[in-house]
């Protein structure tokens, strides 16, 4: 959550469009670590109050995107390129054809995952049920002989 402190102009705390990194690391679920390496590779630009890094309501839809754009398998260049779009047309419609592209990619790529995924399943259960059936062979043997 944003933090209720003072104005900035006050001399006090952050004002509500603020965040400092644990709070910004705690709204997302997720570390200050993870924010700063984020930092790091220039998906997100502070800006500093005095030494410390503040985070606006930008930055932190900017992350949410980001967070988003990982869970669904996307490199950090592709998120780069999607969010620097977003700068570059305040249309958006540049921003939307490579979303598409980029979502029309990742589904193809995941339904062949898919196919692959149902094959090797379907196998190892084939040989499940062998090895099943050879180890109750070899118990029934093993009995007889006994």
């Amino acid at each position: 959550m944003a933090s209720k402190g003072k104005s900035s102009s006050s001399g006090g705390g952050l004002t509500d469009t603020f965040f400092t990194v644990t709070e910004l690391a705690r709204d997302l679920a997720v570390t200050p670590r993870t924010i700063r390496f984020y930092e790091d590779k220039g998906l997100i630009t502070p800006r500093r109050a005095g030494t410390m890094r503040v985070y606006t309501k930008r930055d932190r839809a900017r992350m949410v995107l980001i967070l988003r754009g990982k869970r669904l398998g996307f490199s950090l260049r592709e998120i780069k390129e999607y969010l620097d779009l977003y700068d570059m047309d305040p249309t958006q419609s540049e921003q939307m054809r490579m979303l598409l592209k980029k979502v029309q990619t990742r589904l193809d790529s995941l339904e062949d995952q898919r196919i692959a995924l149902e094959e090797t399943i379907a196998e190892l259960k084939e040989i499940e049920e062998q090895t099943l059936a050879g180890l109750d062979t070899t118990s029934t043997d093993k009995k007889a002989a006994g």
